[in-house]
């Protein structure tokens, strides 16, 4: 950080920039077909900075503002329920899991069942909120929530491992570059 700025104004600068990348990100799931999985993911793992560098209630804050201009800004309205229901808290929450729980095998226990509650009612959400035909979740005959369930479970541990390596990357090569210490 450069000499003459303000900590309190450059802590709020960061975090309104990132709420900024992670809207920006999140009106994109319009325009990209397989946006409404894979965007809130990455706008998700932009608070994992504001997590290491400000903490948990910073980060919460910088979810609720990117959660709050997804809702009026967004075309995609499931991805927002994604991002609100699942995405955009999960880093936050894997911080608090990782630091208080010392068993890989309970953090993970506990990580799959935030996750498949989350998504079960994203599920619901979807359904009566966005008013989704329930036909729409069937094909030919299979019904694709519960298959998206399992594969989901599946594609999530790659996700927390993924965001763990971000983390250590962001620690590693990121954090120095934008917090230069003078």
């Amino acid at each position: 950080m450069k000499k003459g700025i303000n900590k309190t104004t450059f802590r709020l600068s960061f975090c309104a920039v990132v709420s900024a990348l992670g809207t920006a990100l999140m009106m994109v799931t319009s325009l990209v077909p397989v946006g409404a999985y894979a965007l809130p993911c990455f706008a998700g793992i932009l608070l994992v900075s504001i997590v290491i560098e400000y903490g948990k209630k910073w980060a919460f804050t910088s979810y609720a503002v990117i959660s709050i201009l997804s809702l009026i800004l967004v075309g995609d309205k499931e991805a927002v329920v994604y991002f609100i229901m699942i995405f955009g808290y999960y880093p936050i929450i894997k911080n608090i899991l990782e630091q208080k729980i010392n068993t890989i095998i309970l953090r993970y226990i506990l990580k799959l069942l935030i996750f498949n509650v989350a998504i079960i009612i994203s599920f619901f959400v979807v359904i009566f909120l966005l008013s989704v035909p329930v036909e729409e979740f069937s094909i030919m005959g299979v019904c694709v929530p519960w298959l998206f369930l399992v594969l989901g479970n599946f594609f999530f541990i790659i996700y927390d491992y993924a965001v763990s390596t971000l983390i250590v990357r962001y620690v590693q090569n990121l954090r120095n570059k934008i917090f230069k210490k003078n």
